[in-house]
Order: structure tokens, then C-alpha cells, then sequence
């Protein structure tokens, strides 16, 4: 009763903050870029900040349609208490007409976690370039009623209509992935000029425990990060929206920083190293994380967490999921969820896989390290508070700064699973 009484409130309530945020947005009069799709939002938006620099301003860390706005309007969070709200409901209008931003261009990562989302977002922020790399199966619990309605044939035509809202709203550019056919589909809603990222403008890829190095179009990037390959299109479309601002995109990416829980790397306890990729999970951040890993040296063990919100489509995703696991080469494999014990476990039984399956991440806190014997490559995906789990195994404790989730009410619900 409380969860659909949050859904039918969540874009009346976000509809007043939005209204004067737009007021902000009118006054303040930036360019905005819009960073969108279903993965990899945030390291497309760091490698625009490293291009961009102080030139922009961007919103870190919020991206929904409570997030963006509250960000327009340099507004706290409401996370934690129910009684804020009405403070900020209070400020909302002040803010409005304050002193508005003095920064020209803003960079704005957006989410689409439900429908209506891509719509309320882009008719709010009317962006003048939008960057979308990829449209896979998130939040589809939320799209299912459009199927079952008769909207759309498939919760994944659904989930790219959402996102083609901002490709519709776009004035000026869209920089998308041009190998996705439903990308492309929807690119023909926009009279903005469409310009195509494809798997032909990588060169080369190649990958170490050191970091990576892409080519693209001649020129060489190397991080000190494990970026899986399709990070070559962030790459591009950094380099592309830095020249559609007049500025000259060279191959220096020292100012990128990795966002916490995209493969971020940890030295762990018994000389172990820790690839952090617990941010969040679907089928196709899974693929692109285990192709990554698979150029790494063998003793490599996985931690995989349930994919969460997926709907009816859990059993089908974690099904697929699993036989990419049976094929990934790891030395052994531990499973976290309910999810993953009733669809990935029977998979990998059949395998050649050592599998352990436990339902609580306190479980696997205990098990994990005396189950190592030392030097092991660890490899966490997924969700349920595997960040929780990285926490016990850091070399470093002072590296707990560095994981996602850092916020108290984050922490207070790892404490609650024991974490």
C-alpha cells in the first residue's frame, strides 16, 4: 500500500520541485548536455568533466527527477527524513528566484528508472546536446505494466522509448551509439543532427591489472583503470562534445577519475587484488565486466550479487548471466541473492565452475576470507551491499572512502543486513 502510494506521488511531488527548477533553468540559461542510457552514465560524465573541466557544471551523484531538479535548485537531499521534505518544499521557490549559476554550460546525467521519466526530464531541461550509448533491460519491473497494457510489444521497445524522449527534446546534437538498432530507431523522433559512435572507430583495446589503453581513430588513451572496452564510446563522445564546445579533445584523460563501484581496483587482504564493479547490475553491464576480467590472469574468483528490479524478467536475465559465468574461467565463483541461488546456481552446478551460493552478504563476509588462500583476483558485481562485503576485505581500510553507497542512510541499511 505504502510502495504504490510513493509511485502515485513520486511525479506530483516532483512536478512542483520541477516547476521551479524550470523557473532557475529559464533565468540561469545554460547549454546543456544531457549523458543518458542504461549503463555507464557516470564514466560518460566524468570523461566530459575531464574534457570540460571548470567550463561546466555537472550533477554528481543526482540524476532522477527528484535528483536533477534538487540540483537546479541547490537543494539538500531528503534522504533520511520524511520532515525535510516540507523544509524543502519551503526553500524550493527562494531558490528559484536567488542568484542563479554563473557557470554557461551544464552537464546533466539522467536516468530513466520508470516510465514517464525521460519525458518529465527533457521537456524540463530542453537540452542542446544529448549523449546516449546504450538502452538495456534496468529497472524493468517498472516497464511492465506498458507491456502487459498493450503499450509496447516488449519491455525493452519500452525502455527505449523513455530514453528517446531526450533525442526528441534535443535541439541542436545527439551523439549515440550507432550500432544499437533500437537507438536508432528512436534517433528518427529527434530534428537534432545525429552523429554515430561505432564499434569500427576502436582501433584497439587492451587490458592489464595495470589498467587499459584504447586506440580511437589514431590516437591513444591510457587509464590507469579497468574500463571494459565498451568505454571506448564514452571516450569518443567525451572527445565529441568537447569539440562541439570549441574545444580541442587531445589524448590526456589525467583528470578522469574513475566513479566509485565501476572497476575500481583495491589492494585486499593476503596480497589479493579487489575489482570493484558493485555499483549496480544488469545483463549487459555483467557481459561487459566478465569480458574485461577475461584478459586478466587466472586464479580470478567472482562475487556476484542478484540483479535487483528486473520483474518477470529475473529468471530469464540470471539465466543468461549464469552461462556467461559457466564460460568466464574463474577459479571460483560466489553467489549472493535468492535470485542467483534459484536461477544461476543450477547452471553453474552443471559446470565446471566451483560454485558457492550463500543469501546474505554477512555470510559470505565470514566465508570469503578464510576461504582465499592469497594472491586471488576478486571480482564483485551485483547487488546486495557487496560493497559491504569489499569493506572486509580491504588491505587498506582508509580505501572505505573510496567505495559507493557512502552515504548514513546506506550505511544504516548495510547494518541491517550485517554489513
Amino acid at each position: 500500500m505504502l510502495k504504490r502510494l510513493k509511485n502515485a506521488l513520486y511525479f506530483p511531488v516532483a512536478a512542483y520541485f520541477g516547476f521551479f527548477a524550470n523557473i532557475r533553468l529559464r533565468r540561469w540559461k545554460p547549454r546543456i548536455v544531457v549523458i543518458t542510457g542504461s549503463n555507464g552514465k557516470t564514466t560518460a560524465l566524468h570523461m566530459v568533466e575531464a574534457r570540460l573541466g571548470a567550463k561546466a557544471r555537472y550533477t554528481h551523484h543526482r540524476n532522477s527527477s527528484f535528483g536533477i531538479p534538487f540540483d537546479i535548485l541547490d537543494l539538500e537531499t531528503a534522504a533520511g527524513s520524511r520532515w525535510r521534505w516540507f523544509a524543502l518544499a519551503f526553500q524550493a521557490p527562494l531558490r528559484a528566484w536567488g542568484t542563479a549559476p554563473s557557470d554557461t554550460i551544464y552537464v546533466v546525467e539522467a536516468d530513466c528508472d520508470r516510465p514517464g521519466e525521460g519525458k518529465f526530464l527533457s521537456e524540463m531541461l530542453k537540452p542542446e546536446v544529448v549523449v546516449w550509448l546504450n538502452c538495456a533491460r534496468t529497472h524493468s519491473a517498472q516497464f511492465e505494466y506498458t507491456v502487459r497494457s498493450g503499450i509496447f510489444e516488449n519491455v525493452d521497445e519500452a525502455i527505449a522509448y523513455e530514453y528517446g524522449y531526450f533525442l526528441e527534446h534535443a535541439s541542436k546534437l545527439c551523439i549515440v551509439n550507432s550500432d544499437d538498432a533500437r537507438i536508432m530507431g528512436e534517433a528518427e523522433r529527434t530534428h537534432a543532427t545525429v552523429s554515430g559512435i561505432t564499434e569500427r572507430d576502436l582501433q584497439s583495446y587492451s587490458v592489464s591489472i595495470a589498467g587499459v589503453e584504447f586506440e580511437l581513430y589514431g590516437a591513444r588513451y591510457s587509464l590507469p583503470y579497468l574500463l571494459p572496452q565498451e568505454a571506448f564510446r564514452s571516450i569518443a563522445a567525451s572527445a565529441a562534445v568537447a569539440h562541439y564546445f570549441g574545444i580541442q579533445p587531445t589524448t590526456d584523460l589525467s583528470h578522469f577519475t574513475q566513479p566509485p563501484g565501476r572497476s575500481s581496483i583495491f589492494r585486499g587482504i593476503k596480497n589479493t587484488t579487489i575489482i570493484d564493479s558493485s555499483y549496480n547490475a544488469n545483463t549487459s553491464s555483467v557481459e561487459a565486466i566478465l569480458n574485461l576480467v577475461k584478459e586478466l590472469p587466472d586464479k580470478k574468483w567472482l562475487v556476484f550479487g542478484d540483479m535487483t528490479e528486473q520483474g518477470g524478467y529475473e529468471g530469464e536475465e540470471h539465466e543468461k548471466v549464469a552461462q556467461m559465468i559457466a564460460h568466464g574461467n574463474f577459479a571460483r565463483v560466489m553467489l549472493v541473492g535468492p535470485r542467483s541461488r534459484k536461477f544461476v546456481l543450477p547452471i553453474l552446478e552443471k559446470s565446471s565452475v566451483r560454485v558457492d551460493s550463500y543469501i546474505y552478504p554477512e555470510e559470505v563476509v565470514n566465508a570469503l576470507p578464510n576461504a582465499i588462500e592469497g594472491g586471488e583476483i576478486l571480482v564483485f558485481k551485483g547487488a546486495r551491499f557487496l560493497e559491504g562485503i569489499i569493506e572486509h576485505m580491504l588491505a587498506e581500510k582508509k580505501d572505505v572512502e573510496k567505495l559507493c553507497r557512502r552515504e548514513p542512510v546506506w550505511q544504516k541499511k548495510r547494518a541491517q543486513w550485517g554489513v
